[in-house]
């Protein structure tokens, strides 16, 4: 199954498609950010992210996403822009038909590291060793858009194998 991992950010949003078979990691596809720049408005910024996410979907064709979920946020312009990017990518996501998961930081870190606090070092790093990558996953957006896609695939396995035994 091929799924791609989203980190929502208005400045930067990390992508990762990644391919599985049960529990096991194929390939990391590819990967990278949607980058766009401070001093543009931000309806251009979010249109951005939208164009940009859309092209990706439509080259890389995933099947299922995994989105972080924004819980808590020290700031509240902060959390305003990276709900806008979140909603942008939701909506590039449904119009290419992509069926989507919503996960915490805390799920995904736990599914990573084992660990819900784990830092965004420790996460790259397992990421790395996970996917058998030859260098560290960066940036870390990305990096955690990887982790993503493998919490996403994680929770679908798993999911599966509890409705199997509830069949029988």
């Amino acid at each position: 199954m091929r799924i791609v991992g989203i980190d929502p950010g208005l400045a930067t949003t990390g992508w990762a498609v990644v391919d599985f078979k049960g529990r096991e990691i194929l390939e990391v596809v590819n990967y990278g950010i949607v980058e766009t720049k401070k001093g543009l408005d931000r309806g251009t910024r979010l249109g951005e992210i939208y164009s940009d996410l859309c092209e990706i979907f439509e080259e890389f064709k995933p099947k299922v996403a995994g989105v972080e979920l924004l819980i808590f946020c020290n700031n509240a312009k902060t959390a305003m822009k990276v709900g806008e990017a979140r909603g942008v990518a939701l909506l590039a996501l449904n119009t290419c038909g992509v069926e989507t998961y919503d996960y915490t930081p805390l799920q995904v870190k736990s599914s990573i590291c084992g660990y819900g606090q784990a830092d965004k070092k420790q996460v790259q790093e397992n990421v790395q060793q996970m996917c058998s990558l030859s260098s560290l996953p960066e940036p870390d957006d990305a990096a955690d858009a990887i982790a993503l896609a493998i919490c996403c695939n994680d929770s679908i396995v798993l999911n599966n194998v509890s409705n199997l035994k509830n069949i029988c």
